[in-house]
């Protein structure tokens, strides 16, 4: 079968057999296609699964990940394919360092993004060490990003196919992580990793894709911190930026900056958004599009991948949005023209064309003075 991909460069070991490649596998597609072709390499394979929760009827819900139906489809890949298949239970880790900081960054006024904790934690951090600890040379994953041979050692680039690309969840990738992690469907459509599972008969070929929250079995975001932190929901005030109030709220879990909807106040001459949120005081500020430009971000936990590099670059500060021309120096990130819907808790990715470099988590922002 041509697949239209150098096996063995995509795997980027000198020559796969003899050796050995854990592969991460969610029960989905594309983790699917990756031990397949890891298979077709000649070198040995491991399929390795993590349970990161139960959550009654998520773990037989279509798109969930790393749950019930979806351990029993990755295993029988693995059957299927003829290797091994382990899988470790991790869910407490994984309701510590992904599921209870989400409730708590919701309650902070944050909007968080839970697969960027996911990605660096349960399944870097966590598979890296299993995969040690099974011996193998490299571990493999089904994400759309490539890993590039660079003049300083081993880069992370855009996935190619740019409705697939998952560059800006995987920012906090280290560079010991990088070394050792490889990327084998970065290089190829989404449309085209279907295409070889069907080819070899994987039952998983038209599977749906996981949604982007796994554990939110009906989408309720609300609801999930509710349960989980019963206590500490409160309503508030919802007020104009210069601090009149405007109505009251159910909770700032509710809301998000740069939200139209759902604020349920009316009678104003221009739309209003919610502007930012204030935990301490329990307040919503809404204002007008404008009061949403941001001009610099202030940003925390910075990860850097990208070397020497210095000087201009472009941001990128929610997943859907396109990278602008920015500045980055000693933890503020500067924006060339004003940038719109940057919220405390999301993450900045910053790029050099298609290279990341690194990113951080938006601890504050800097609003830029747009005339009414």
């Amino acid at each position: 079968m041509d697949n239209g991909i150098d096996q063995h460069g995509d795997f980027q070991l000198d020559d796969p057999r003899g050796k050995r490649i854990v592969v991460a596998m969610s029960g989905g597609v594309d983790s699917s296609v990756v031990a397949a072709l890891a298979v077709r390499t000649g070198a040995e394979v491991i399929g390795v699964t993590l349970q990161l929760y139960d959550h009654g009827e998520a773990v037989g819900r279509a798109g969930a990940c790393c749950a019930g139906r979806d351990i029993r489809d990755a295993r029988a890949v693995c059957d299927r394919l003829g290797i091994a298949h382990y899988v470790f239970d991790h869910e407490s880790a994984f309701r510590t360092s992904v599921v209870d900081k989400f409730a708590d960054e919701y309650l902070a006024g944050r909007t968080p993004i839970p697969c960027v904790s996911c990605n660096t934690g349960p399944k870097f951090t966590d598979l890296l060490g299993l995969s040690r600890e099974l011996g193998a040379d490299c571990l493999a994953t089904g994400h759309y990003v490539r890993r590039v041979a660079g003049p300083a050692g081993a880069e992370l680039h855009r996935g190619a196919d740019p409705a697939r690309d998952q560059s800006y969840f995987l920012f906090a990738t280290t560079q010991p992580q990088l070394d050792y992690i490889r990327f084998p469907l970065g290089g190829l459509p989404k449309a085209r990793v279907r295409e070889i599972a069907a080819e070899l008969g994987l039952g998983v070929a038209t599977k749906p894709d996981s949604q982007d929250i796994c554990f939110v079995p009906d989408g309720d975001y609300a609801g999930l911190v509710r349960k989980l932190r019963p206590d500490a929901v409160s309503g508030g005030d919802i007020v104009d930026l210069a601090g009149e109030k405007l109505g009251e709220h159910r909770g700032l879990i509710h809301f998000t900056v740069g939200q139209r909807r759902g604020l349920e106040i009316g009678g104003h001459a221009e739309p209003l958004y919610v502007v930012r949120l204030e935990p301490a005081t329990a307040r919503v500020v809404v204002g007008p599009r404008r009061a949403l430009a941001v001009e610099a971000a202030s940003l925390e936990n910075v990860n850097w991948i990208g070397g020497d590099h210095d000087g201009p670059l472009t941001a990128k500060v929610r997943s859907m949005a396109r990278p602008v021309p920015a500045r980055f120096m000693d933890g503020r990130l500067s924006f060339d023209t004003p940038e719109y819907g940057v919220a405390p808790g999301q993450a900045a990715v910053l790029y050099a064309g298609e290279r990341i470099l690194g990113g951080g988590w938006i601890a504050a922002t800097e609003a830029a003075l747009i005339a009414a």
